[in-house]
């Protein structure tokens, strides 16, 4: 028997609308993802435009490639890379990955940005200034 019918249906359904409030206050407010621009001067005069991967894998997983040259730099001494294509790279964010990509505001801060990580690269690299 519900003998505080009157209270007990109300009270539910304000419980209901104050959890699900954070859902409707956000809904519609989603954003695309940033688009990323690579129109360094490095990337235009490059014949063929390629990364050591291609561009969705490196979308994916970028800070895992970072993190396995990393390991394999300060631990087994290994410096450079052969992608199955037989190309080689130098395994370096500074030395490598910014020549190409020089514009860090614009290429790495604005996605890092939008899915909210703070990446540990630059805790013991050396951040690239920017030309104007």
């Amino acid at each position: 028997m519900m003998y505080d019918k009157k209270l007990i249906i109300p009270g539910l359904v304000i419980f209901v609308w104050l959890m699900t409030l954070p859902f409707w206050y956000n809904s519609g407010k989603a954003t695309a993802a940033p688009e990323v621009k690579i129109d360094t001067p490095v990337i235009q005069e490059m014949a063929e435009k390629k990364c050591i991967e291609d561009k969705q894998y490196m979308r994916e997983a970028h800070m895992q490639v970072l993190d396995d040259w990393r390991d394999e730099v300060v631990r087994e001494r290994k410096r450079v890379e052969v992608t199955t294509g037989g190309k080689t790279y130098e395994m370096s964010l500074q030395n490598e990955c910014m020549k190409c990509h020089s514009n860090k505001a614009e290429f790495c801060d604005k996605c890092h940005d939008y899915v909210a990580v703070d990446p540990y690269c630059w805790d013991c690299h050396i951040e690239p200034k920017e030309k104007k």
